[in-house]
């Protein structure tokens, strides 16, 4: 099995790590811009050798983790120079754009979008890491677009390394994602900023941060090269979730101006459900 790996970070090094556990034999070809980054690879054994799109051609499966900006243009390139029974997945956090991009391709056939819930605030091959994909949710648009031999080479990938699958037009993709992803590293971006501008006159803030915080502001160290494109793709969703967030930290605000604070616990105690939907527990209505 012959397995290209464009972008070999955290996302596309934890896939090539995954498949070569249960595929030794596989031969892992790194493809990247940053030739410190194909370097790092080779010497953390995440890629047998450095490649190019000439690789495309002869290879099984080709996964591509790059940002989303640069895989708008690139992914015409891939699949002009990927073989006729290469499948090209990618990873990107936006859908609907990507999948425009490609819509008239005509290798649309070997393209799978996709979109893999994981992840972790750091970026490098460093930062890639058996087992990240294990008991995660793995997202693909369009599906019915992909040559069905193809869609079962990848989707066999995906459920040996551990993956649940779900379905999704990438119009639904991009709005849900923005709830329970983009506003997230926002509102993590915003209150690390919050807290680094306060600092400048309060020297001791950070040594008053507990675990709480570290939590809440863990995403405002992830890479604003990934992220900046991905609010770009997605603004509409992105806007219209600030929105409602913007709203429900104004009314919060308010009530406790209000010395409100019987709706203030109201509020939290209604919040507290998350756990619940976190944990898949159905939410019995009265």
């Amino acid at each position: 099995m012959k397995i290209v790996i464009i972008g070999v970070g955290l996302i596309g090094g934890s896939f090539a790590k995954d498949v070569k556990k249960l595929h030794p034999e596989a031969e892992i070809i790194g493809v990247d811009k940053s030739d410190v980054h194909l370097n790092e690879a080779l010497e953390l054994q995440i890629i047998d050798r450095k490649g190019d799109y000439t690789d495309l051609e002869t290879a099984d499966m080709v996964y591509v983790g790059i940002p989303v900006n640069v895989l708008v243009t690139e992914l015409p390139k891939i699949l002009d120079a990927s073989g006729d029974e290469t499948v090209v997945m990618d990873a990107g956090s936006t859908k609907r754009l990507i999948c425009e991009q490609v819509s008239d391709h005509p290798k649309r056939r070997n393209f799978m979008a996709c979109h893999p819930i994981a992840g972790t605030e750091f970026s490098g091959p460093a930062a890639a890491f058996e087992g990240l994909y294990t008991g995660k949710t793995m997202i693909i648009c369009e599906v019915e677009k992909t040559a069905f031999k193809l869609q079962e080479k990848a989707l066999a990938i995906f459920q040996d390394i551990g993956m649940r699958i779900r379905y999704m037009n990438p119009e639904a993709h991009d709005k849900h994602i923005a709830y329970v992803s983009h506003l997230s590293h926002i509102s993590s971006f915003m209150l690390g900023k919050t807290v680094i501008e306060k600092e400048k006159n309060e020297r001791d803030i950070f040594d008053m941060a507990g675990s709480g915080f570290e939590s809440t502001v863990r995403l405002a160290k992830s890479s604003p090269d990934m992220w900046t494109p991905i609010f770009e793709q997605n603004k509409d969703n992105v806007v219209e979730t600030l929105e409602e967030y913007i709203q429900n930290l104004t009314t919060f605000k308010q009530l406790i101006l209000d010395n409100d604070f019987e709706n203030v616990h109201l509020e939290m105690s209604n919040t507290n459900k998350i756990k619940q939907i976190l944990k898949g527990i159905p939410l019995t209505k009265k």
